[in-house]
């Protein structure tokens, strides 16, 4: 895998994490259709798109297999995230978790 494509796949790794807090925040204490009409699931949404976007495009360049094992860095990033930016509770389970995750990706993608 190249360098260039590694670079691209982190960026959509993280647009796509970034995407799904932002949803998150969002959807939070919504409950009629309207209210989820709002900023965050707007810039949620379109940083989610940017993603894809990317994604495709190392599609075409890259092997399957390879690729698609970076979708396992979104989880990670999304739950760093939540962590961090939601107060959600971080364990020595789901640290665990992580580890062994980004473990598999370094050797998928290596």
């Amino acid at each position: 895998m190249t360098l260039s494509s590694v670079w691209m796949l982190l960026a959509a790794s993280l647009a796509a994490a970034c995407g799904q807090l932002l949803l998150k925040l969002g959807a939070q204490h919504r409950i009629h259709a309207v209210e989820f009409l709002n900023a965050p699931i707007a810039i949620g949404l379109l940083l989610y798109l940017c993603g894809t976007l990317l994604w495709i495009y190392v599609l075409s360049k890259e092997k399957l297999v390879v690729v698609y094992a970076f979708t396992a860095l979104t989880f990670v990033l999304v739950y760093l995230g939540a962590v961090l930016t939601l107060g959600e509770s971080l364990t020595l389970k789901a640290g665990a978790g992580v580890v062994l995750v980004l473990a598999g990706l370094y050797l998928l993608a290596s």
